[in-house]
């Protein structure tokens, strides 16, 4: 049951686009082992380590989303074929090299790191892959509802984010998938670093699966039953490392012969060893879901014009949240887990397609603007890459700088007056001045000092496909 809040809890946490859930279950991703690494979050690392010295890998079972979701396929192709895994020998070389390129590429290239990092990995999948549907069959409740004057649900923009990361998407759900699907926790025992971490550190738990060879009649039902394939049952062992605590081969067992204990001494109870873990572990509900209401943005001028769709200028520096201090800092703990861009109401935040920040999380204008009292990417990212802001604080750190290109502007290339870009400005950084050679024109000038990097002018200069205004980011945000 806990394994299913934790799962369904990280997932409606991706989907969700209001923004509600992230106040009650923010605390699932900053519970995640590698992101509260890269966070520095002691309390969240020790109290995975210790959970993982008492009882072994149970956070593969019941806190990482990746480890549940194989768990799910796994279950669905026992109902096709039972009984299906064999006792199967640790690839310990093959798992520690990848750990220690894992390693090298986290310190050196994060985002080829992230490719296999679980928790990422997972929230790639279901931002690329699942929340454009769940997006969609919201937009149908949304004109289901406004036809009975109805404004439960509200419609909102689908597209796509990026390329590059959809395809990455694809690629690694087919192989978790497949791989689950066959070997059961064949990628979380070969592949995850986080695996190979705790299952170095479950070989001394304290409580561990016990096989009882005096009751053991040797039917073989533990070791086909045991996804991780970590039972020999002709050795009567357990191969620690990669069992995950799931506690399936003492349901299976028809003797009694295996137990969950510091030793391999008879219950002292008639119950099975493991009722009383399961119901501490089984303690929680699902939390409900609401949502807010938002209009819609409009696609159509005042006279119902088609408006051009604005192209992503080439910025020599890109442009990231506040709260990111530095392209450094950012680059640095970033894993591309996607939470921050399921999240943004404004659809600014979308991942890079460079290859040195990889599906990394930079911001665009060309769907809205970065608001200056949101803060949403900084309250749900569980890594640090973008540090927790205040409102207040937000509107002090400039993120970036705006840029005028004259021949776009409006007021010189087609002699009308304009003026978008001052009026909308929430810092006051533009103001209008006169064109030196024609004084009748007037342009906007940009202060860098009181410039956010927010991207309204960028956002709402009408100049298409470019804007005249654009912003560039700041490798360095400074304070005004």
């Amino acid at each position: 049951m806990l394994a299913l809040v934790f799962w369904v809890g990280i997932t409606l946490m991706f989907l969700d686009f209001s923004g509600t859930l992230k106040c009650f279950l923010g605390w699932m991703a900053k519970v995640q082992f590698l992101p509260a690494i890269l966070a520095l979050n002691i309390g969240a690392v020790i109290f995975v380590a210790a959970l993982t010295f008492l009882f072994g890998r149970i956070y593969c079972s019941i806190i990482c989303p990746m480890g549940v979701y194989q768990d799910f396929v796994s279950r669905i192709a026992g109902k096709f074929k039972k009984r299906r895994f064999k006792f199967t020998s640790e690839k310990r070389k093959t798992r520690l090299i990848i750990l220690g390129i894992f390693v090298v590429l986290l310190l050196t290239v994060m985002p080829l790191a992230a490719l296999i990092a679980p928790y990422s990995a997972y929230g790639r999948m279901i931002s690329s892959l699942l929340q454009p549907v769940y997006l969609m069959i919201n937009n149908l409740l949304a004109k289901a509802a406004e036809h009975y004057d109805s404004y439960a649900f509200y419609g909102v923009e689908v597209w796509l984010k990026s390329g590059a990361t959809l395809l990455v998407a694809i690629v690694t759900f087919l192989v978790v998938t497949i791989w689950s699907w066959k070997s059961g926790r064949g990628y979380c025992n070969t592949v995850c670093p986080v695996g190979t971490v705790l299952g170095l550190l479950s070989t001394k738990s304290v409580f561990k699966i016990k096989i009882d060879a005096n009751k053991c009649v040797n039917c073989s039902l533990c070791e086909k039953n045991c996804k991780a394939e970590a039972i020999d049952f002709k050795a009567h062992t357990v191969d620690y490392s990669r069992c995950v605590s799931c506690m399936n081969c003492i349901e299976i067992c028809k003797k009694d012969a295996i137990s969950f204990t510091k030793n391999a001494a008879k219950p002292s109870s008639n119950e099975p060893t493991d009722s009383g873990l399961r119901k501490a572990l089984s303690t929680g509900a699902l939390l409900a879901v609401s949502s807010v209401v938002k209009a819609q943005e409009k696609t159509f001028d005042g006279g119902f014009a088609i408006i051009e769709d604005k192209k992503i200028p080439a910025r020599d520096c890109p442009v990231k949240p506040a709260g990111s201090r530095s392209l450094k800092n950012f680059s640095s703990h970033c894993t591309a887990c996607q939470l921050c861009v399921s999240q943004c109401p404004n659809n600014v935040l979308r991942p890079s397609s460079n290859l040195s920040t990889l599906m990394q999380p930079e911001m665009s204008f060309e769907l809205g603007y970065c608001r200056p009292e949101c803060t949403k990417c900084s309250q749900v990212c569980p890594t640090g890459a973008i540090e927790k802001i205040t409102k207040e604080e937000k509107t002090s750190i400039r993120a970036g700088h705006a840029v005028w290109i004259k021949q776009n502007c409006l007021p010189v290339s087609d002699g009308v007056k304009c003026g978008n870009c001052a009026r909308h400005c929430p810092s006051g950084a533009i103001t209008m001045v006169k064109l030196p050679e024609n004084p009748t024109v007037e342009v906007p000038a940009v202060n860098s000092e009181r410039c956010l990097g927010c991207g309204a002018c960028e956002n709402l200069c009408p100049a298409r496909p470019f804007s005249a205004i654009y912003i560039e980011g700041n490798e360095v945000h400074g304070d005004m």
